[in-house]
């Protein structure tokens, strides 16, 4: 099978972290699960809207086989201070346990105990080496990683499953259960089915998926990733947990007062909108600035799929740059570091919109960019940014980014 030069290089990778690992992977297939970029709502999976977004090539390779035995054992080469994780299937760390709270492993310890509790008869141990390079914070590396660590466990015990949305239930469970990241859906369903060069559609309501081509026009149009060079704590320990419990809180008291809602994504309409509003800005103003951006980024949603169906990418970028302007101002999760980098876009022309990514308070920010101002934003940011976080100087990176499928599998690349 042909690869480019970008995946020949994970491929030599993993053979060489093989060695480091003393791990057999001869013969083994590799599996490649993306990163994803939201174009909209960003926080909005957990508050029931729907979902649009794409798959990116910064990715997770994972080299892996079936190992005769009932042992896991993997090496990272992005924690090769971690040594080989081994355990043994069935005998993983108890969930939430100061064991797992600082290991990268919890991740495989968590796939397993997730299957172990769906029933999935996992008998079967795999050996594999894990190479990734998205970036900590904004694009699901988290999710790439369970996604993939799930699949393939599945694969080497010969269990098949058609339904998608189940493992999307379960990579979730892996983190909100076994680690303790209250996430939402929103990056596993972008990367388990991101399709090439197409956005991925996603409505709660009927639980379907859509596929959505960029249209005709848009060929100058370029993701463009951000990354700080900032190490997001997790989740778990971030203002994202305080956002979700604020949304959460907020419908139990709407409920209470009587509105016959779910979640915040059930306030449409303009007259209950204002009602709730006049009913609660004076207490709780903080719970009604977080409702102003999920009520606004709903509004903006469909102008957003429209424009991206006709290649309208000025409309795109004008879109998902409000966007971030209400996640900074109203739902306030964005941070210093993610901010600086959408000021220096904003200074570039070409730049169609920017905003903050993923969780929030650290890690990347996007940006919507014509072709031809790509380099122009990366001179930009080499300049500025290190002038703003002098610390970071050695770290910050700029990613364009191609739409890819959300999970590959290779063979005969490792024999």
């Amino acid at each position: 099978m042909a690869l480019d030069k970008y995946n020949q290089q994970a491929v030599s990778k993993l053979k060489d972290l093989a060695g480091q690992g003393n791990i057999d992977i001869a013969g083994a297939k590799i599996r490649r699960t993306s990163s994803r970029f939201c174009l909209g709502v960003e926080h909005g999976d957990y508050n029931g809207t729907e979902l649009f977004g794409v798959g990116t090539d910064r990715f997770i390779w994972l080299g892996f086989k079936p190992n005769g035995t009932d042992r896991v054992r993997l090496f990272s080469g992005n924690f090769p201070d971690d040594g080989v994780v081994e355990f043994k299937l069935g005998n993983v760390p108890e969930p939430k346990s100061p064991a797992i709270a600082d290991t990268w492993a919890r991740f495989p310890y968590g796939v397993e105990y997730v299957l172990r509790r769906e029933s999935f008869k996992i008998k079967e141990g795999i050996d594999g080496v894990i190479y990734g390079n998205i970036p900590g914070g904004g694009m699901s590396r988290s999710a790439s990683l369970s996604l993939n660590l799930i699949l393939s466990l599945l694969e080497a015990n010969s269990i098949e499953t058609e339904d998608k949305f189940r493992i999307v239930d379960m990579a979730q469970a892996v983190e909100n259960d076994y680690i303790g990241s209250p996430c939402g859906q929103l990056d596993q369903i972008m990367i388990l089915f991101a399709r090439e060069n197409m956005g991925t559609h996603y409505d709660p309501k009927t639980n379907s998926i859509n596929y959505v081509p960029l249209g005709k026009g848009a060929e100058n149009l370029r993701i463009v990733v951000l990354d700080t060079g900032t190490v997001r704590p997790g989740l778990e320990k971030s203002t994202y947990k305080i956002r979700r419990s604020e949304c959460d809180n907020f419908v139990a008291l709407l409920k209470n007062s009587g509105y016959k809602i779910d979640c915040l994504a059930d306030i449409r309409e303009e007259s209950l909108y204002q009602k709730i509003l006049k009913q609660f800005q004076t207490e709780h103003s903080n719970l009604c600035e977080r409702l102003k951006y999920i009520y606004s980024a709903q509004e903006r949603f469909y102008q957003m799929l429209n424009a991206w169906k006709n290649g309208d990418i000025q409309t795109v970028g004008n879109l998902f740059r409000a966007d971030g302007i209400g996640l900074r101002d109203e739902y306030r999760i964005s941070g210093p570091e993610l901010e600086t980098m959408c000021d220096i876009a904003r200074t570039i022309p070409g730049v169609l919109g920017e905003r903050m990514l993923g969780g929030g308070d650290k890690g990347a920010a996007g940006a919507l960019v014509q072709a031809e101002s790509v380099d122009a934003l990366k001179q930009a940011v080499k300049t500025g940014y290190p002038r703003s976080y002098p610390a970071n100087a050695e770290k910050w990176a700029v990613h364009s980014c191609k739409l890819v499928d959300g999970v590959k599998v290779y063979e005969g690349l490792l024999d």
